[in-house]
């Protein structure tokens, strides 16, 4: 033992305890920003493990109980159906919730609830239903997507169900998003973002997470993206926003899952950068202080703390920093405080759902010192405790504002966010189809340019939006009106309307500012009319072909035509260093992966426990095709450490692995991907067959052809290493 682990030991013996605190003392447990107070909205038996949350038009609160996570370090009766979808509401106005039904019960680690038209949107997974909300019980369930969650764990599967400004539905953790119109639901492809949470802000634009970085975000508008299978990575989506990790917890946090390893834990014991960042949101009420408005809050409930950045807003990039160095927005001393969730209030409070307990780790990651930690301060139970909190400026008492029909368009003009978007939804879940004419008064000029961007979208979700409509901001709106307009063309785009379109993107085209945002638009152009979109393709790919962002909305618009384009960009301009001739490189090497899908399909019946773990485990940082995902993991497929020696890879599935680490020779290290690779070797979920087995799998996946490995070979690392609990880094394997 080095003498930083038995300094590190004895620190830790001081900070042997971890009591429950009640509600109100839990409070006590806090600091927040100056000026500020914390309010208790709910606590057990009023709600349980709270995850995810949304409000209601009445001011109600959907919350989500994931009552079933991490019973012990085993997770022994974690697929115990114990979930629920549950009604809170303050009857009585004063801020607290008093009244708990419960919508739906016996539901296995349900993680997002969605609210549209007469009922609820619910992921379970690996399943998300629409049930019907009869009175608040549960009427006819129809199947969204059978496959919404599949394969992942509890932390590394999709969840979110935002709302977003363009009317569709995102998720976190997910390439997939929905829609009903009428009585069907639509699933569309779009971009992959994030790990837990997801969030918008007043331009629609998404930023969420993974859970070693800050924020994570889109320069454009979310729709946009996402079209072509074979490109990862595109500029502008999935960008660092705040790329400053470092958090500052009130007291010592010994209790993360790699706390043994130097540099996790300062000299204090107090965790150094992000381990379990999730829940953010991006503050769009009007209660707290004005330079809060447009701030992005993040939960860290590792640390027990939650971050307040300040972004900035430039061109279409979006950059941030942390409002404060050496301090939090909000952080505990109560080490069961687990804010998974931030949330906007229709009173223009900031809401935090609070897991609150013990166990934050999931067992396929755990390792021995996190299960020590946990024994020794008694951190498994209790499991029966959960609260939410607002914060408010000190000494207040918000009340809830309703969403009524009398009072809708003057909601779409409020300043509170969270208003605005509860009455766009009201007015097209409810089909107001009377109230186009003012709709479309305040599109044309006569509404603040909040409103209007909300009545542009609202028309657009009842399906009355025109192409005159979006003619007249493209020609005289600001800037950023333009940039909506152009986002919600599709929806209006069709052989009678392209010829004018197209006159309108090629003029729009001229100009950089606006050149990604068209060619984002040639997919749904090429429907209307090809001819035309393959001008305008053409037009893009000479101007911009050493533009990043332009370059990547050419590529999603070439889905199956990567060669020919790359072909006749070559032909007028051979240059290898321009922004499309690398991403079409890119993308074209992803296919050729790609076509390994056979040779995979034979695998998976070859090697089924294998399989199994990789989906489960592995996939979800290093992608389904093994080529890594950013800001997550580097590529698995050709790996020289997968290829390489067995014993090698062995360790490092065993143990872990710590960056930074050479691949093809390129350097991956943090912030770039994830600092760690967490081992599995201590998990009681995988016996030495079973690991033995994925290792085979892998070394045989995708363009890999090694040898197998045998559950003899785990063992014998297991008995070289016999003890040992911290990660490995590359430069110890390499010795």
């Amino acid at each position: 033992m080095s003498k930083h682990e038995r300094d590190s030991l004895a620190m830790r013996k001081q900070f042997d305890k971890s009591p429950v605190l009640d509600g109100k003392a839990a409070i006590g447990a806090m600091t927040v920003d100056k000026g500020l107070e914390v309010q208790l909205v709910a606590t057990e038996p009023m709600v349980f493990a709270p995850v995810s949350t949304v409000f209601d038009d009445r001011g109600r609160m959907w919350v989500v109980e994931m009552m079933g996570f991490m019973p012990d370090t085993s997770g022994t009766g974690e697929d115990k159906p114990d979930g629920k979808i549950v009604i809170l509401e303050d009857t009585t106005g004063d801020g607290v919730m008093d009244k708990r039904t419960v919508f739906l019960d016996s539901l296995v680690l349900p993680r997002g609830v969605c609210l549209v038209e007469n009922g609820v949107l619910v992921a379970t997974p690996p399943q998300l239903w629409f049930i019907e909300n009869n009175n608040d019980k549960p009427g006819k369930k129809i199947l969204v997507d059978s496959t919404y969650a599949a394969g992942g764990n509890v932390e590394h599967q999709p969840n979110g169900l935002l709302r977003g400004l363009d009317n569709w539905i995102y998720n976190a953790k997910s390439d997939r998003r929905y829609r009903k119109v009428g009585d069907k639901w639509l699933k569309e492809a779009t971009t992959f973002r994030g790990q837990w949470g997801i969030t918008q802000d007043d331009k629609g634009r998404l930023y969420y997470n993974n859970n070693s970085e800050n924020l994570l975000g889109d320069y454009f508008p979310a729709g946009m993206g996402g079209k072509n299978p074979h490109q990862q990575n595109a500029a502008g989506y999935d960008q660092k926003i705040v790329k400053d990790n470092h958090v500052y917890p009130a007291h010592p946090t010994p209790g993360v899952n790699r706390g043994y390893m130097k540099g996790i834990l300062d000299d204090s014991l107090r965790l150094v950068e992000f381990t379990a960042a999730c829940g953010p949101v991006i503050y769009r009420g009007n209660l707290l202080p004005a330079d809060y408005a447009g701030n992005a809050f993040v939960a860290e409930p590792s640390a027990n703390l939650i971050k307040r950045n300040i972004l900035k807003d430039s061109g279409y990039t979006v950059t941030g920093k942390q409002a404060y160095q050496g301090k939090e927005f909000l952080a505990s001393t109560d080490e069961r405080f687990r804010p998974t969730g931030l949330y906007n209030g229709p009173d223009g409070a900031l809401y935090i759902t609070d897991m609150y307990r013990g166990i934050l780790q999931h067992k396929t990651y755990i390792t021995t010192y996190l299960k020590n930690e946990i024994k020794m301060r008694e951190l498994t139970q209790p499991l029966s405790c959960g609260r939410i909190y607002r914060i408010v400026p000190a000494g207040q008492h918000p009340k809830k504002i309703l969403v009524q029909e009398d009072q809708l368009l003057q909601l779409l003009n409020h300043p509170n966010g969270a208003l605005r978007d509860k009455a766009q939804q009201y007015i097209i879940d409810h089909r107001l189809t009377a109230l186009v004419p003012e709709l479309r008064t305040a599109l044309s000029g006569n509404g603040t340019p909040l409103m209007q961007v909300h009545a542009l979208w609202t028309l657009e979700g009842l399906h009355q939006l025109t192409y005159a409509d979006l003619a007249v901001i493209l020609e005289q709106g600001s800037d950023d009106y333009k940039v909506q307009a152009l986002a919600a063309l599709p929806s209006v785009l069709d052989g009678k309307t392209a010829k004018a379109a197209v006159a309108k993107l090629d003029t729009l085209a001229d100009k950089p500012f606006f050149a990604p945002y068209v060619a984002y638009l040639l997919p749904a152009l090429g429907k209307a009319d090809k001819a035309a979109a393959s001008r305008l393709e053409g037009k893009l790919m000479k101007a911009y072909a050493r533009d990043s962002y332009t370059s990547a909305a050419l590529v999603n618009n070439a889905v199956n035509r990567e060669a020919a384009l790359l072909k006749q960009l070559e032909a007028f301009n051979p240059d290898t260093t321009l922004a499309l001739n690398k991403q079409l490189h890119a993308v074209l090497k992803n296919m050729d992966n790609a076509a390994n899908a056979k040779k995979m399909d034979a695998l998976a019946v070859k090697y089924p426990r294998g399989y199994k773990i990789f989906n489960t485990v592995c996939q979800t940082c290093h992608g389904k095709n093994g080529n890594g995902i950013a800001s997550m993991a580097p590529p698995l497929n050709e790996s020289n450490w997968v290829n390489g020696d067995k014993s090698k890879f062995a360790a490092i599935v065993l143990y872990g692995l710590t960056g930074p680490v050479e691949v093809h020779g390129k350097l991956y290290k943090a912030p770039e991907i994830n600092g760690d690779m967490p081992g599995i070797g201590g998990s009681d979920e995988f016996s030495d067959s079973d690991i033995a087995e994925l290792l085979t799998f892998l070394r045989s996946a995708w363009n890999n052809n090694a040898g197998k490995v045998s559950t003899d070979d785990i063992k014998g690392v297991r008995k070289q290493f016999n003890g040992r609990q911290k990660a490995f880094t590359a430069a110890e394997l390499t010795k």
